[in-house]
């Protein structure tokens, strides 16, 4: 199965959002939907059903070790012309030692994670199949700020490509994991 770890803003910061980037959607892009809007913290790929209990024991143990985060959404940026995102602002340096700790599961869990990238904890808005010029996205979300949350947990989510509505990804929560009281 396709696994990832992810931080979901809560409805009240998938709605703000939305209404933002609702005059932005047009057809150049391939958007998002806001029921899918998260941040990963790792990314696992393709994991054998063998290795998840090991990987879920690490991972409560990796959210137990943190503190509940103060988020928020700001910003706006770009991927080689192919991503639009909107950025995170607030515990963003225990967010990234969240991150590697969830990279360190799946690693220890024999799932390792893709680690190309260094982490920049993001929100994907929209895709494009090929490079497009994003300038006129990103200005307009540039000064964007969401109202700002306290992340209380993680989760675990099973991704299937192409299953959910207009062949779009399809996520489900496979387990979740609480931060620390």
């Amino acid at each position: 199965m396709r696994l990832f770890v992810a931080l979901a803003p809560p409805a009240e910061v998938v709605t703000d959002l939305d209404a933002r980037v609702e005059p932005l959607r047009d057809h150049v892009l391939r958007w998002t939907a806001p029921d899918a809007w998260h941040l990963t913290l790792a990314f696992y790929g393709e994991v054998g059903e063998e290795r998840l209990a090991d990987l879920e024991v690490r991972l409560e143990r990796a959210a137990r070790r943190c503190p509940p985060l103060e988020l928020g959404l700001a910003g706006a940026g770009r991927f080689d012309g192919r991503a639009l995102w909107v950025g995170c602002v607030g515990d963003v340096a225990t967010l990234r030692n969240l991150s590697r700790s969830a990279v360190a599961a799946g690693r220890r869990a024999g799932a390792p994670a893709d680690e190309v990238r260094r982490f920049r904890p993001h929100v994907t808005l929209a895709r494009s199949a090929r490079p497009v010029d994003l300038r006129g996205y990103v200005e307009a979300l540039a000064p964007y700020a969401s109202p700002t949350w306290t992340a209380r947990e993680i989760t675990l989510v099973r991704s299937q490509l192409g299953a959910g509505e207009g062949g779009r990804p399809r996520y489900a929560t496979v387990s979740a994991y609480a931060f620390r009281a």
